[in-house]
């Protein structure tokens, strides 16, 4: 049986004395920021028939590929989301009528994603429902010089795919 650790040497992870501990706090915080803000905006999201948040970025990312549509590995890349996740998200976008897959026969199952007649300008629809909910849960905490300087930390901890 391992010896059982006292509170002194689990608060050593936390300590603010340690420089390192920083990272620590980051790292709990999003965590925390996410789970507070991200069913309350999904649930907005839920009223205009998008069961999760990440559909209207799939959607918004089928759409800037243009015509030619959106290589399923590449919109993983930019969405950081896996692919076994990803396509579970896919599948149901495509069974609600929202998207269309079309499979490349190049010996590796590629996949290209395109907008359905009926999903194209769908996340444009639904933008005044999402700016509302984000505006309602963040702005009361952040001033927008604020959250421009959140973002400007955020953005240094993913690498950069897109022109957002």
């Amino acid at each position: 049986m391992a010896p059982k650790k006292t509170q002194s040497e689990g608060a050593r992870y936390f300590n603010d004395g340690d420089d390192v501990i920083s990272y620590n706090r980051v790292w709990f915080n999003l965590m925390r920021a996410h789970r507070k803000f991200h069913p309350r905006i999904a649930k907005a999201l839920k009223s205009q028939g998008i069961n999760d948040p990440i559909w209207y970025e799939i959607l918004l990312e089928i759409d800037r590929a243009g015509p030619g549509g959106q290589l399923m590995t590449e919109l993983e890349d930019k969405l950081f989301v896996p692919q076994y996740a990803l396509s579970r998200h896919v599948a149901r976008l495509e069974k609600g009528g929202l998207i269309r897959r079309e499979f490349i026969a190049d010996g590796r199952r590629k996949q290209i994603l395109f907008l359905t007649e009926h999903g194209q300008g769908v996340h444009e629809k639904i933008w005044p429902a999402y700016w509302d909910a984000m505006q309602g849960e963040i702005g009361p905490y952040l001033s927008t010089d604020d959250a421009y300087a959140l973002t400007r930390l955020l953005i240094k901890l993913l690498p950069r795919t897109s022109p957002d």
